[in-house]
């Protein structure tokens, strides 16, 4: 079966955004030389020449990975006028495969949100209903995709942010394992929980992904080295032999009864697969949230205190060096920003480190428990990726802990450092719902293979917005 030419995939792509992107605001700019390196792969496969495994296939990029040359700014005023001087190693491997870098993607400022609105370059809109969110940090790269602006789009994923935009917008997102990938040239958020994923339309495409870009990197001491990666043509297409995990802290009063009709509908095409079902409890995962948003902040503000104003990004002069590092900062950070810095020193500062950081890296501790224990028991476990469908933009906003508890399902992945992947199940009100996959550490296999065996019998992935 021939394929279409490396330029006219490119070209479309391109087109895609041309048209589209002014109502979704999902793409912050594109490269000037995709079409360019399209046309020189086209040659040189013309030629027969050996290429690499993603010759030729165009990849939308998250804003906060960088790209040498690139002005990468995380979405955020406070690096304006940044141009990176190096590319992250997920970005070197992908160029090193033959991908076509396409452009940059919206997101919440610095990864901060779930609902991609926090940006400086204003919010993303979803494909499916441009009245609501896309759903956040990687809003842009789930929007994108949904809207074929590219078949692969990169995002990160401190605490859903891949997973929950994934579940909004109708198509697969993985957050690896922790270690998994490497994070050099991530603009850090918090590094103990931050991991760079792909998403696309199928698990077999997030699949091809991975297999690039996971692995050790002298560059980031957390990376790990792995013993062989996962091929889509060896995996095992029956569920035989798997069983399954439904935590009942998941599925508490109050919880959408669309959304778990939905879920559950899922779990029962897994069982005619051969998936055997068994609920689990993991009683540590009600206190997730209050954890992830001590942990998270501690670590952020940590992170962001080189953003000074003087070494890079943006400068507002003041009258001597605090007034500088105040102006440029308060003008520099938006509001969530300067909220989650804010959390993050107090509970880190004397007198309250014991009473908040300390103990919450306890329970950290007890949640990451609940996940060995039960993954004893079980293959993965399957929960709904989010509470809800997407919302209205401005909705949330004003209220962060009603944005906040949109992470729910997502955080503990993070804090227990497991593999989690997002795949569609269904609509509720017209809008995408997701179905998340955790599984056991580096056992990306699992999840990908209850992935391709749900996607083989349903048509929810090939969805399109209309």
């Amino acid at each position: 079966m021939s394929h279409p030419s490396s330029e006219t995939l490119v070209r479309e792509c391109l087109k895609q955004i041309e048209d589209q992107n002014v109502s979704l605001n999902a793409v912050l700019s594109v490269s000037s030389t995709a079409l360019e390196e399209a046309q020189q792969i086209d040659v040189a496969r013309a030629r027969g020449d050996e290429l690499g495994p993603l010759a030729g296939l165009p990849i939308l990029v998250k804003d906060n990975i960088l790209v040498q040359g690139w002005s990468n700014m995380a979405s955020s005023q406070v690096l304006e006028g940044h141009h990176s001087a190096y590319d992250a190693t997920v970005i070197s491997r992908l160029k090193a495969a033959g991908a076509i870098l396409l452009g940059r993607t919206n997101m919440d400022q610095f990864g901060m949100g779930s609902s991609t609105e926090s940006s400086h370059f204003g919010p993303t809109k979803n494909p499916w209903d441009i009245t609501r969110i896309p759903g956040g940090s990687s809003g842009g790269s789930a929007a994108a995709v949904a809207a074929g602006f590219a078949p692969i789009a990169l995002g990160s994923d401190t605490g859903g942010s891949i997973r929950q935009p994934s579940s909004m917008c109708g198509v697969v997102g993985l957050k690896p394992t922790y270690g998994r990938v490497s994070r050099y040239g991530l603009i850090s958020l918090a590094s103990s929980l931050d991991q760079i994923g792909p998403m696309a339309h199928s698990v077999e495409e997030v699949m091809r992904v991975m297999q690039v870009i996971e692995g050790k990197d002298p560059k980031d001491g957390t990376s790990v080295a792995l013993a062989e990666t996962s091929v889509p043509e060896l995996m095992n297409p029956s569920l035989k032999g798997l069983t399954l995990g439904i935590p009942k802290e998941y599925f508490l009063e109050g919880m959408d009864a669309e959304i778990k009709r939905l879920v559950m509908e899922a779990v029962e095409e897994l069982e005619r697969a051969g998936a055997k079902v068994k609920e689990i409890s993991m009683p540590h995962v009600e206190y997730a949230l209050a954890t992830y948003y001590v942990l998270m902040p501690c670590e952020a503000s940590s992170n962001l205190g080189r953003f000074d104003g003087l070494r890079y990004g943006y400068h507002s002069s003041g009258t001597n060096l605090w007034d500088t590092y105040e102006r440029s900062r308060g003008e520099g950070f938006g509001p969530e920003v300067k909220r989650r810095i804010m959390l993050g020193a107090y509970a880190l500062s004397a007198g309250y480190y014991d009473a908040y950081y300390r103990k919450a890296l306890k329970v950290r501790t007890l949640i990451k428990k609940d996940f060995d224990d039960a993954l004893k028991q079980v293959d993965a476990i399957v929960t709904p990726t989010s509470p809800s469908v997407a919302w209205k933009l401005g909705e949330k906003f004003g209220d962060p802990i009603t944005m906040y508890l949109s992470d729910i399902y997502t955080i503990t992945a993070n804090l227990a450092t497991v593999p989690a992947m997002s795949i569609p199940c269904g609509f509720s009100q017209g809008l995408p719902v997701g179905l998340q996959i955790m599984g056991r550490p580096f056992d990306e296999e699992t999840l990908y293979r209850i992935g391709m065996a749900y996607q083989a019998k349903t048509d929810w992935h090939k969805r399109e917005p209309v």
